[in-house]
């Protein structure tokens, strides 16, 4: 897959969107890891929540040109621009819709769902007092996640079964400090199958991507 070109993004933008990173090269890598098994499941609609920049699903777009219909959701209204305009200056097919999470996505209909989610350890009461004092522009909604950085990608899961098509799967990148033994333990329990599809180390982090899809009963 294509990396997209970012030049149209400013570093006015970059102050109310996340920037793309090592964590955003990781998620490009892994789903071009996974290309024949996404050719194979031959997905309709394609999410990413929490797109940012838009790059991830600006790449996704441009290769499922002819048989997906590619989505974003974020809560941040610069995102939403940033990741349209992104996709217009790389001549990719997409929507960008402004809401928190899944909100105006129809139930078990995404085939193929990317969250690259706020994943920074933070207290709760670090994160609850951002959300009080700040708007939603703001960068804090990209990073920090809470107690053990999950609560946002908590928030996620517990939605993932009203979520995924039948034969649906979520890429998920995760940080060490979030526990992706922890989560992929609670996933089985739920009766998915989750793996750790590709990990890498960076500068002062872990990083994973797991990949989750339906247990086959």
């Amino acid at each position: 897959m294509e990396t997209p070109h970012t030049e149209h993004l400013s570093s006015a933008d970059y102050e109310q969107v996340y920037e793309p990173a090592e964590d955003s090269f990781l998620l490009l890598d892994a789903l071009e890891a996974d290309l024949e098994f996404l050719d194979t499941l031959q997905p309709r609609l394609c999410l990413e929540i929490g797109s940012g920049s838009g790059v991830i699903i600006t790449a996704l777009a441009k290769r499922l040109a002819h048989s997906a219909l590619c989505l974003a959701t974020d809560i941040n209204p610069s995102a939403c621009d940033a990741t349209k305009r992104t996709a217009f200056h790389n001549g990719a097919r997409l929507d960008s819709v402004r809401c928190n999470l899944v909100d105006a996505i129809r139930k078990r209909s995404v085939d193929v769902l990317l969250f690259n989610p706020p994943y920074v350890v933070t207290s709760d009461e670090e994160l609850q007092s951002q959300k009080l004092f700040t708007d939603q522009r703001n960068l804090v909604y990209s990073w920090a996640g809470g107690r053990d950085g999950r609560r946002v990608t908590d928030a996620l899961l517990e939605q993932l079964d009203d979520i995924l098509s039948p034969s649906g799967v979520l890429y998920l990148l995760l940080l060490r400090e979030n526990k992706p033994d922890e989560i992929i333990k609670q996933l089985v329990e739920c009766n998915f199958k989750a793996v750790k599809h590709m990990e890498r180390r960076i500068p002062g982090e872990y990083l994973y991507i797991l990949k989750v899809t339906r247990c086959i009963s």
